[in-house]
């Protein structure tokens, strides 16, 4: 009730608010990759990825800005979108929509020079399982913490509504989901804040309601990443922890470890090579519970204006938690932006 109120009350702030005359503006990106799977069959090798993104935005008299987003899927059909109004109050970003995750914005930040060590080869749990959901946040600085960010999912079913509808019974087994990000800039910390350089730590949190059944358990994420640079040099080393829930009574849920490490450096202004480590454990294994699924990928990235080559070569061991299996890739990709 306490949400819809605050909607009510926003609604009328803007209604009363003119607005200034915006700006709409189309970017968006094409790639061309290469990929071959070394213990696979690899079939044809190419691929291709297309993305287009509406932006636009305005300003109320009253100094609210406001912006939308909408963009596409693979096929070019509609994908996530969101409305944000900013400077509400001159402290809050508030927004709606489907593009929202805080969480997912962090699941691995540790520096790349192209793509995360699972990109291509492997299977890992993730955080940020409330990503495409529609949602409402909030976006703010605090003092000390720095940039603390949060969303409401009123129920995960992954129904995209049109405006004047809701997603009625839509899969009824879920409910709701609730997530935070913090985002804190080390050397804002008093007293130590000017020995530890531009150290970052980010944190964040998730909880999501997937069954609704009676004796089961919600879904619960936790991230915490450590990054920061020296010169050209760029490293990160982040944690995350997944319990996936009891999706059905009388049944184990599943925990899952997993941690990541990014060693980045920049050869020059557009040539940067990095090495990229996922691990991941898994409670509740059948058979073999010390079983570790473990992932090391070299990447490197070259840069020509709007133009980008990237290559890794990523090889995993136990991949998708099979003892013994393996999954190596390596793949090549051209892309554009504009």
């Amino acid at each position: 009730m306490k949400i819809t109120k605050i909607l009510v009350a926003l609604s009328f702030l803007f209604a009363v608010s003119t607005a200034n005359a915006g700006e709409l503006t189309v970017t968006g990106s094409m790639e061309a990759t290469y990929t071959s799977e070394v213990d696979k069959t690899t079939g044809n090798p190419l691929g291709m990825d297309r993305e287009l993104t509406f932006t636009g935005s305005t300003e109320l008299d009253n100094g609210i800005t406001v912006s939308v987003m909408q963009d596409t899927s693979d096929n070019l059909g509609y994908g996530n979108s969101k409305i944000t109004f900013g400077n509400v109050g001159g402290l809050v970003d508030i927004y709606v929509g489907s593009d929202g995750s805080e969480v997912d914005a962090i699941d691995d930040i540790t520096p790349t020079a192209y793509e995360e060590a699972n990109a291509m080869s492997g299977t890992y749990q993730d955080v940020g399982n409330l990503a495409g959901q529609m949602g409402i946040g909030i976006k703010g600085t605090v003092p000390v913490l720095g940039t603390v960010s949060a969303q409401y999912v009123p129920k995960t079913d992954s129904t995209k509504n049109a405006d004047n509808a809701a997603s009625g019974n839509a899969n009824a087994l879920v409910g709701s989901g609730v997530e935070v990000a913090i985002k804190t800039s080390l050397a804002d910390l008093p007293v130590v804040g000017s020995y530890l350089g531009d150290l970052a730590l980010t944190t964040g949190y998730a909880e999501q309601e997937t069954a609704k059944v009676t004796n089961t358990s919600d879904r619960r994420e936790a991230t915490a990443a450590l990054t920061g640079s020296f010169g050209n040099f760029k490293f990160g080393y982040q944690k995350d922890f997944v319990d996936a829930g009891q999706t059905a009574a009388l049944t184990d849920a599943v925990f899952y470890k997993i941690e990541q490490i990014g060693l980045a450096y920049a050869i020059n202004d557009a040539l940067s090579i990095s090495y990229n480590t996922m691990e991941q454990s898994q409670h509740n294994v059948a058979g073999d519970g010390t079983i570790e699924q473990d992932t090391n990928a070299i990447n490197i990235g070259y840069t020509v204006g709007g133009m980008t080559i990237g290559f890794q070569d990523a090889s995993t061991d136990h991949a998708n938690m099979v003892k013994d299996a393996k999954d190596d890739v390596r793949s090549i990709s051209l892309s554009v932006a504009f």
